[in-house]
């Protein structure tokens, strides 16, 4: 068994975060947290023990109250990106997943605002998510 080495001083940190992508009429679902002006995506990261999909099933169900369907998830991208508001150099990895889900998507605990994010207003987004917005629209599924 091999272990990550500690971060180098100076090495910048990254932040390796899951998220769930759902895309209805051509627009992104997106979330913003109670102080915070960009909008994220339904996610976070994991806790001890949990795998993408466990981390992600969770992490929806706490932000938007909606019950990602085992066995439907797909790995839509892996973005790596610099990290919104965070100490300079901050990266973000961030793992983007789709699954069929049961629910309607509703702002839950610490959420403060649903938006659907279509390409023109991209730039109310983080930059990770921004990106995904601009793959997105490059495939046809984000308008």
């Amino acid at each position: 068994m091999t272990s990550t080495p500690p971060a180098q001083p100076g090495t910048p940190a990254v932040i390796d975060a899951l998220a769930w992508v759902h895309v209805k009429d051509g627009r992104l679902l997106c979330v913003r947290t109670e102080g915070v002006d960009r909008f994220y995506l339904p996610g976070g990261k994991r806790e001890p023990g949990e795998s993408d999909e466990e981390a992600v099933a969770r992490e929806t169900d706490e932000e938007v109250g909606v019950v990602l369907r085992p066995g439907t998830f797909r790995l839509v991208t892996v973005i790596d990106e610099l990290a919104y508001d965070k100490a300079p150099g901050t990266r973000v990895r961030l793992s983007c997943y789709s699954a069929e889900h049961d629910g309607e998507p509703t702002a839950d605990n610490e959420i403060a605002e649903l938006a659907w994010i279509g390409f023109a207003e991209r730039e109310r987004c983080a930059p990770a998510v921004r990106r995904l917005v601009e793959l997105l629209h490059a495939e046809g599924s984000v308008r």
